[in-house]
């Protein structure tokens, strides 16, 4: 396993794909990818770079429905958000679900709190909303004005 992250490579492999980098101390970094390399980016971080999978976070901004996706490099104590912007009127991405299972709840979760469809997904059944409220209502989008 790798036992290093060098930034600088990782931006020159996936230059078309990032956005923006925020290294935020030498701890976490924050990468804004393009939704559709997420992927592409996660498999080489799982399997070439040695990262694990902690949980994703969403929320709903004027830009679009946000995910931080957080990895962490456990030997260097380094943790990374991949961060993606999706489209606010269809909001959707590749599942992880298929590479972590440990992801398949929050993006359930994800979907029934947002409305974010996750492509691939095994099974977006409901998992906390049942009768709780309903159908098509996504209580954690917000409206802007």
């Amino acid at each position: 396993m790798n036992t290093e992250f060098n930034i600088d490579n990782f931006r020159e492999k996936f230059k078309l794909d990032i956005l923006e980098v925020k290294i935020k101390n030498q701890k976490r970094i924050v990468i804004t990818v393009n939704p559709y390399s997420i992927i592409d980016i996660t498999v080489f971080l799982f399997k070439k770079e040695g990262f694990r999978f902690i949980i994703a976070s969403a929320l709903h901004t004027r830009r679009g429905f946000e995910i931080h996706y957080h990895f962490s490099k456990d030997a260097l104590g380094l943790i990374l958000n991949l961060h993606v912007i999706l489209d606010k009127d269809n909001p959707q991405i590749e599942s992880l679900s298929n590479m972590f299972s440990a992801s398949n709840w929050i993006e359930r979760e994800m979907h029934e709190l947002f409305g974010i469809h996750f492509l691939n997904h095994p099974n977006q059944e409901k998992l906390i909303s049942e009768g709780n409220w309903a159908e098509g209502v996504y209580p954690m989008r917000k409206e802007f004005r």
